[in-house]
């Protein structure tokens, strides 16, 4: 046996020791790289971040790569559990860790925060994210116009308001928009910029989206997890019986599920449109646009129990004129609404997030939700 044989054959033995299965990063499944100077294992993806930081990572593959016996043996006296105990000993509740579906601005930021920036690795450090206030320049995309210009944002614990100007010296604030209201999402694809990060709250219980970027990506991802350590704070002083562990879920989240779907009017006998959806908890909104502020409408999804049900297919006599045939019937305590999807593996795809949020149990905050729903249409 060669000693390239060798080596990868104890490097797939140290692969079976807890922790290593997944990337020490992303966590995704099968790690087929490794970091020789950090002793983890990592996924391509992840390794290609590590490949751009050569002062603290050497990266190689696992099985195509020549391994020399000192490293292998690193490999194996370290590994993705021991250095987890080292370089994310005090990662703070509100940071977002990114998962290998985030986008690579996420996960670029949290590979330099542990190795390069060594942030979590000494406990009792003070983090920028929790200073209190954030000042600074973001790229915003207006309006009505598309158009991406610089504006000023405030972010303040103290009054617990996001506010935004048009000029940098303005006494007024465009908007203020408090932070227990605030979902901030990175959207890459969607905003056409690997840093853009979709921005929502509530304005007078209608959702509202702004999108922003910043050309650099420590900015933005600092900018995300500062909203979250305010977001944090504020729980605390609401639910000041609850650990940070129980209140990091109501942070900022990801959206369950977005795409176009084919929508038709209340009386179903106008023709089927186009539309961009967005499954956020249980609000189903819907836009002509991805990047519209406003949504056109927005559905309610409560509980299976109180009349809500979601399955494929369309009513019996439904004239469908749009170009898509794989249809959807939601049902609410209200009124039914029909949509097309292009592709079947798309309907069930969708059919699946519907029922598991109607399936789920409601939470009081969503039963108020469901409430005020009912009030205003």
């Amino acid at each position: 046996m060669s000693a390239n044989e060798r080596a990868t054959r104890a490097l797939k033995e140290i692969l079976q020791n807890p922790g290593n299965d997944a990337c020490a990063d992303c966590g995704a499944p099968d790690p087929d790289w490794g970091s020789c100077s950090l002793g983890v294992f990592i996924c391509l993806a992840c390794s290609g971040i590590h490949r751009n930081l050569p002062d603290v990572s050497k990266v190689k593959s696992l099985s195509l790569s020549h391994w020399e016996d000192h490293e292998v043996q690193f490999m194996s006296e370290n590994g993705n559990e021991l250095m987890k105990i080292k370089y994310e000993a005090a990662v703070p509740f509100y940071y977002y860790k990114p998962t290998y579906k985030d986008c690579q601005t996420l996960k670029e930021q949290w590979i330099r925060a542990k190795y390069e920036r060594k942030e979590f690795s000494e406990p009792w450090k003070n983090f920028t994210y929790e200073e209190g206030i954030k000042d600074g320049l973001l790229m915003k995309m207006g309006r009505d116009n598309g158009q991406f210009l610089s504006r000023r944002f405030v972010l303040s614990e103290r009054e617990g308001t996001l506010k935004y100007f048009t000029k940098y010296d303005a006494k007024e604030p465009k908007a203020v928009i408090k932070v227990d209201t605030i979902n901030a999402t990175f959207q890459p694809k969607k905003i056409g910029n690997p840093n853009g990060l979709q921005i929502t709250y509530l304005k007078d219980y209608s959702t509202r989206n702004i999108f922003v970027y910043h050309d650099n990506c420590k900015e933005i991802v600092d900018w995300f997890n500062t909203i979250r350590a305010v977001q944090l704070h504020y729980l605390k002083v609401a639910f000041p019986g609850s650990t940070d562990a129980e209140l990091v879920h109501k942070l900022t989240r990801n959206f369950l599920k977005e795409g176009q779907m084919e929508k038709t009017g209340p009386k179903h006998t106008e023709g089927f449109k186009k539309r961009w959806f967005t499954l956020d908890q249980r609000r189903l909104m819907y836009f002509k646009d991805p990047l519209d502020a406003f949504a056109k409408g927005e559905v309610f999804l409560g509980n299976k129990s109180h009349g809500y049900s979601a399955s494929p297919g369309l009513p019996a006599g439904t004239h469908c004129n749009g170009a898509w045939q794989h249809g959807i019937t939601i049902v609410t305590p209200e009124r039914g609404f029909l949509f097309t999807c292009e592709s079947e593996a798309d309907q069930q795809d969708w059919l699946k997030h519907f029922n598991n949020v109607m399936n789920a149990v409601m939470s009081p905050q969503e039963y108020t939700m469901e409430a005020l729903f009912k009030h205003k249409h």
